[in-house]
């Protein structure tokens, strides 16, 4: 799937939000932790990761493209 973003970079609790993981910022805490996620193929947990266009982040087996 391709997430459009018109920002330099989108944090991925933003990207967790967007993509309906989760509904409220708030959430983005205990989602990093209970999901399987993975930034260009490397588990990240951490919630202000940056994200810039061209990266792949895989969430639960989901791919999501970043493009601008």
């Amino acid at each position: 799937m391709i997430v459009k973003i018109t920002t330099d970079y989108i944090e991925l609790q933003q990207l967790l939000k967007l993509t309906d993981w989760i509904s409220t910022g708030g959430e983005a805490k205990i989602a990093v932790k209970k999901l399987n996620i993975k930034y260009n193929g490397v588990p990240e947990n951490r919630r202000g990761k940056k994200i810039y266009p061209g990266d792949i982040v895989e969430i639960q087996n989901k791919k999501y493209e970043i493009t601008k």
